[in-house]
């Protein structure tokens, strides 16, 4: 099964996707997470914020 980067478009081959997963892209190195398992669809991955206790 494979994907495709939407920052580089890397095929991505994946065993067993899970949706939420966070995959690291091999040819760009951006941080993906898997939105939609039928059909294989990957985004940017949200990045991580401060919650500063709140």
């Amino acid at each position: 099964m494979y994907a495709t980067c939407p920052e580089c478009d890397a095929s991505i081959q994946l065993t067993k996707p899970i949706k939420g997963e966070i995959i690291t892209c091999p040819d760009c190195g951006a941080e993906l997470e898997l939105v939609s398992e039928n059909p294989l669809k990957l985004a940017l991955a949200p990045k991580e914020e401060e919650d500063w206790g709140e």
